[in-house]
């Protein structure tokens, strides 16, 4: 199910069931609940939970498919074998891909490396989180984010945008469950199967864009990531074990958009999943980071973007011959504000909006086309071209050109006159500055 109601309509439908009723957050109120269901250890004895603590509530399981096809295989029977009523699987990847992706990429946002993978995830999930609760009528939505991480801000002022009132279970704030062990106990008692164990039991989150690595071996900082065991990595390999050959690739993008790959025109979508791809194979798009949490914490994580950073890459390449030095400066400087927002989960704010709205303007001329070579982890440049490139192969040459190098004299005279201005007022009152420096005794 994707797309259940067109934005207008969607928010009129919000407005009016939220003015004819405000949702009582009473347990025995409580008769219906959505629940974020990834099928993964924590939503797997949500389901459960919530029937013992929420006086047997019907749970509806709401599953978006980003991209994460794979995890999606049986989820319909595990879901309704747990507990819940039904599942619905949403199919949100063009729109995770064109109203999330996209405009972050051509941000150029980033959080401390991190290429927001879950992030901007989180927050289309829960526009189909929300669109599923007024359909079914629901009384509440359900989380498996834990209070420790920033998942929790995402999803829940995602829901706030859309459902001011609606309230939010969040089992982890409430139950007295302590660890990942204690999980894997609690779904044994209750008979729910496990895809992992507890040898393999790290905090996973995989969607087209990304895969992460958190917990076990690499909460200690010291210790390595197991790049090269058989299993660890999902979407490549580790750039030892990449072939010892580069491999070239053409991308080319129509204002900041990727619209073709190697001659062929695809979606972006189909261009993201064709560099995981290249970048699995050639070993890139791994980063080992130690991250500054939005609840204050640092917390290691592994990540694996192989396409993702192919794209970003790519796309700065074209940009830095497409932009003027002003517009490019002011654009990295607010990809900063752009990426804290993305992470921190305020995607659905006026900034964020603004921001996306000079971004647009400063891709009007970002189109073009870049050479890439991926060899063994690296993106190594190429070759760059575009119609509304502001690179001069003429003015910029050490060989003959019309510049006029003496033109520099006056420009040099006029952009130093504050310094000069500066050093000989200092000087008259006696100040040492300039001149006066070198000839002390």
């Amino acid at each position: 199910m994707h797309n259940i109601l067109d934005k207008c309509k969607f928010s009129v439908i919000i407005m009016k069931t939220i003015h004819r009723r405000r949702i009582n957050t009473n347990k025995k109120d409580i008769k219906k609940v959505v629940l974020a269901y990834s099928g993964g250890l924590d939503t797997s004895i949500i389901i459960p939970w919530l029937k013992e603590n929420y006086n047997n509530c019907e749970v509806i399981a709401v599953s978006g498919n980003v991209g994460q096809n794979d995890e999606l295989e049986g989820l319909e029977e595990k879901a309704i074998k747990t507990g819940a009523s039904k599942l619905y699987i949403l199919d949100l990847q063009e729109e995770y891909v064109n109203e999330y992706i996209i405009p972050t990429m051509k941000a150029g946002a980033k959080y401390e490396e991190y290429l927001l993978g879950t992030s901007h995830a989180r927050p289309c999930i829960a526009k189909g989180l929300v669109e599923i609760a007024y359909k079914e009528h629901a009384d509440a939505i359900a989380h498996g984010c834990t209070g420790k991480g920033n998942d929790q801000v995402r999803f829940e002022l995602a829901i706030k945008h859309f459902a001011p009132n609606m309230p939010i279970i969040a089992p982890w704030r409430e139950w007295n469950i302590k660890s990942r062990d204690e999980e894997i106990d609690y779904a044994e008692a209750h008979g729910i199967p496990l895809r992992i164990s507890r040898e393999t039991n790290y905090s996973k989150d995989k969607n087209l864009w990304h895969l992460s690595h958190e917990g076990l071996d690499l909460e200690d900082a010291g210790n390595e990531p197991q790049y090269e065991k058989n299993g660890f990595l999902e979407m490549g390999v580790s750039p030892i074990d990449a072939p010892d050959k580069p491999e070239y690739i053409e991308l080319e993008f129509n204002q900041g958009v990727p619209c073709k790959l190697n001659g062929e025109i695809l979606s972006p979508k189909e261009i993201i999943l064709k560099l995981n791809e290249f970048g699995g194979k050639n070993g890139i798009g791994l980063l080992d980071i130690v991250e500054n949490r939005l609840v204050g914490m640092k917390c290691r994580g592994v990540y694996e973007t192989p396409g993702g950073t192919i794209l970003y890459k790519a796309h700065e390449y074209l940009e830095s011959v497409c932009l003027d030095k002003m517009t490019l400066h002011k654009k990295q400087e607010l990809s900063i504000t752009f990426g804290e927002l993305v992470y921190n989960g305020m995607w659905f704010t006026p900034l964020r909006e603004a921001l996306s709205a000079f971004v647009d303007k400063t891709q009007e001329t970002v189109t073009g086309k870049v050479r890439m070579k991926l060899y063994k982890g690296n993106i190594i440049k190429a070759g760059v071209w575009s119609p509304y490139s502001l690179y001069s192969e003429e003015l910029a040459t050490f060989g003959e050109s019309d510049y006029n190098q003496k033109d520099a004299e006056g420009f040099i005279n006029l952009y130093g006159l504050p310094i000069k201005i500066e050093s000989v007022v200092k000087e008259k009152n006696n100040g040492k500055c300039g001149y006066s420096l070198f000839h002390e005794k």
